[in-house]
């Protein structure tokens, strides 16, 4: 069974080499697709991926030239501290679009994770806040950037919507990004958007969360939803009200494409505990309560279907590089050999760890899962 070379390589081919070329021992391309092969196989660190490579190495030469044989793991780690952040950023969102399709009429979630033990204190340096661009039908990552903290996400999702095509999507994001400039942006990239809103934004939430309770107590004709989740001795009610009555708001105007109101309570009863709370979102769509809760709820599977994952299957929290810039490209390594796990459906019910210790054991079935990036592998 052959590997499909510019399936992989050919996206990689115009990533700019930051070597000088007296130290080019070995071909970048090679680099990179070894890189990826490794995370794919259970690869969690530098020193991992030359043991990938060394065991390996009579298969990777039967579609790499590995002219001075597999490169050693400082080798592997200079170059990805080198390597520009945004052309590997590039390279990957041009492998991923084949997973992505269209996202017309699809979720964007945006959201940050922090990758806790990136900092390095002897540089006065805290650890590296990942904001990524998650589409969640597909469970593709459409691109990331590095901010310095999470109080940094602001204008770190401007910089994030230049670099995705969101046209015909609907964009979410949590409060901090609920902000009048993105919500332009959103529009403006031809997207809709819903907004979690708090108390960051302090006089639309007042007027939105006085809305709902005078609406509520004078028993005002709302959109309305009810779902009930039950399991593991908790029993969570939500209950959604959606609103497209706006001529009352003062700050209507200021907020472009603005269209509907939304409230969402999350009843929690555990034993003879119950808690409630209350959450608002602006959106640019006219919802009703039914369509505004999937959404609501769709932004979350970037918690549950990416970040976690990350944390648990692929360690990142435990990570150590320390370098900026290889960190966030192995972070792009993670999301994309995580990508292409889910993405690989000919072992139903499989867990993407089962996936990925199948994936190093069994080279034909890493081929499988690299074929998942191809035509007629994705959702269209």
């Amino acid at each position: 069974m052959g590997m499909d070379r510019p399936g992989i390589e050919g996206h990689f081919a115009s990533l700019p080499d930051p070597r000088v070329d007296r130290t080019k021992r070995h071909q970048l391309v090679d680099i990179v697709v070894i890189a990826i092969l490794a995370v794919i196989s259970g690869a969690d660190g530098w020193d991992d991926i030359v043991d990938f490579a060394d065991v390996r190495e009579a298969w990777l030469r039967s579609f790499l030239e590995l002219p001075n044989g597999i490169p050693c793991a400082d080798t592997f780690r200079r170059v990805f501290n080198a390597l520009d952040p945004r052309e590997f950023g590039r390279c990957f969102a041009s492998y991923v679009a084949e997973l992505a399709g269209h996202v017309d009429g699809k979720l964007v979630c945006i959201d940050g994770k922090t990758m806790r033990r990136t900092f390095a204190r002897e540089r006065g340096e805290g650890a590296l806040h990942m904001v990524s661009a998650w589409m969640a039908e597909n469970a593709v990552v459409l691109g990331q950037i590095a901010v310095a903290a999470k109080s940094n996400e602001i204008p770190a999702i401007p910089a994030l919507l230049a670099l995705i095509d969101v046209q015909g999507a609907t964009v979410t994001i949590d409060a901090a990004g609920c902000q009048r400039e993105i919500a332009a942006t959103i529009v403006d990239k031809g997207a809709d958007y819903v907004l979690a809103l708090k108390g960051n934004q302090t006089l639309l939430h007042e007027e939105v969360a006085l809305y709902f309770d005078d609406a509520l107590a004078s028993g005002a004709a709302l959109s309305h939803a009810v779902s009930v989740d039950k399991g593991h001795g908790r029993i969570e009610t939500r209950r959604v009200w959606a609103s497209v009555d706006l001529g009352w708001m003062s700050e209507r105007k200021r907020w472009k494409g603005l269209r509907s109101l939304v409230m969402v309570e999350r009843e929690r009863q555990v034993g003879a505990e119950t808690s409630t709370e209350r959450a608002y979102f602006i959106s640019s769509h006219e919802l009703n309560a039914e369509r505004a809760g999937a959404m609501v709820r769709g932004h979350w599977s970037i918690e549950n279907g990416l970040h976690w994952v990350l944390d648990v299957v692929f360690h990142e929290d435990h990570s150590r590089i320390r370098d900026r810039r290889g960190a966030q490209n192995f972070a792009l390594l993670r999301k994309l050999a995580l990508m292409l796990l889910k993405n690989e459906t000919s072992r139903p019910g499989k867990s993407i760890a089962s996936k990925r210790k199948r994936a190093g054991w069994d080279h034909d079935y890493l081929f499988q899962v690299l074929a998942a990036a191809q035509p007629g592998h994705a959702e269209q």
